[in-house]
């Protein structure tokens, strides 16, 4: 790795941002950047600017510019250039596909005469500059075909715990603005490392959508799963029944609780949450039944249709007590998906109403590929012996009674 020395002047420091910040912060950053491409060119090339040394590998022939365009506007980069070798940098390469695809779909708002000023201001704030029409549509282009790759890639390993939810968007179609649902599925594949796996866009959450999204990710080798989470949503619940007959569906403990407790009068609402907290961390089956029975004794001439609902709900949140206790917790609710999607709207409420539904994909898929590269840098969410353990004929049997237990339930 290069090292970098950077010189700054105090004085054009202070002259610069006594009169204008923006210009003063383009400028640093462009210093900055200029010592970074100055430095990956020497470690190219083994040696400094006329220096002569035996790890040589190569001459320097000049320079040629190239913009960049960042939050803090356009800057104008001096790009080595090598004799013989081409030069690289990570620097253009880096800069965030996720980041480009917000500044593209703003860019498309413009262009597709949907936006508001507001809109163009934050265009000229987050770019620096303006985008032709031309100029929107190749980016997009680069941007669909990253993004249709990703989402479309064959599943090869198997995916023993995935996880499912949909958030939803809002979008301009026909003159009219509509909110469509953006599925999304994580799986944690064989080697404990998690992955976005499959996410689309549906006009809403049916249960023919969510047969349609989980068969696709079936038809792209979908595997191996022993069980799937997600909130009580009754188009999941049909789905999994129907493409996973032998795979048992987990109720997120965490809207589980809320559903409970949303039955019950407030002033009992707290010490409910927490005695069914207490229920989910049984070390048994046998310790949660016991503590679910105490809860309704307690609860049940004061709040009725809440101990309805934890009745006839326990077993369902419940199923990832199959699992051995690391694994339990780590797949007993669907709050790590849920996280992804609050990034997710975090990037939307930017935009507001989205210009049509491929934007949304474009935006959203660039999002969860950096999304996807961070968490599977994460530490291992279990290792082999686990693995191991669970995959084992007896564990792979008890969770396909319980999946069977589930569709003969819902068929009654």
């Amino acid at each position: 790795m290069a090292q970098l020395n950077i010189t700054l002047n105090q004085d054009e420091i202070l002259q610069l941002l006594s009169k204008d910040r923006d210009e003063f912060f383009r400028q640093l950053l462009t210093t900055c950047l200029n010592s970074v491409l100055a430095a990956e060119s020497k470690e190219q090339l083994g040696a400094d600017p006329y220096e002569r040394t035996e790890e040589r590998t190569d001459s320097r022939n000049g320079y040629r510019e190239r913009s960049l365009n960042t939050r803090i506007g356009t800057i104008t980069l001096r790009v080595p250039r090598h004799r013989n070798q081409p030069f690289q940098t990570m620097i253009f390469d880096n800069y965030s596909r996720s980041e480009a695809a917000l500044i593209t779909t703003m860019a498309e708002m413009v262009v597709c005469g949907v936006s508001t000023r507001k809109v163009a201001q934050v265009m000229e704030t987050l770019c620096g500059t303006s985008y032709s029409k031309s100029a929107v549509s190749d980016v997009c282009k680069t941007l669909d075909k990253e993004v249709h790759e990703f989402r479309n890639r064959p599943l090869i390993d198997n995916y023993p715990f995935v996880i499912v939810d949909a958030t939803y968007f809002k979008v301009r179609e026909n003159n009219r603005i509509i909110s469509k649902a953006f599925m999304i599925a994580e799986g944690t594949n064989e080697h404990g490392y998690r992955e976005i796996i499959g996410f689309n866009t549906y006009p809403k959450e049916s249960s023919e959508n969510w047969t349609d999204f989980i068969k696709s990710l079936k038809d792209r080798g979908l595997k191996g799963v022993l069980i799937i989470v997600s909130d009580a949503h009754e188009g999941i619940i049909h789905a999994v029944s129907k493409e996973l007959p032998e795979v048992p569906w987990q109720r997120c403990q965490f809207h589980f609780s809320r559903n409970v407790c949303d039955k019950a009068q407030k002033k009992y609402q707290a010490g409910l949450r927490a005695e069914l907290q207490e229920m989910f961390n049984a070390k048994t089956m046998e310790e949660a039944r016991a503590k679910r029975d105490a809860i309704i004794n307690d609860y049940s001439s004061d709040a009725e249709a809440a101990m309805k609902c934890l009745d006839e709900g326990f077993e369902s949140c419940m199923v990832a007590r199959e699992l051995p206790d690391l694994l339990y917790k780590k797949f007993r609710t669907s709050n790590a998906i849920e996280r992804i999607n609050r990034e997710l709207k975090r990037r939307s409420n930017v935009i507001g109403v989205f210009p049509n539904e491929a934007s949304i994909i474009r935006l959203m898929g660039s999002v969860l590929i950096d999304v996807n590269e961070r968490i599977q840098d994460a530490r291992k969410a279990f290792g082999k012996d686990t693995y191991k353990n669970v995959m084992s004929p007896k564990s792979r049997a008890s969770l396909q009674r319980l999946a069977q237990e589930q569709r003969q339930l819902l068929a009654a």
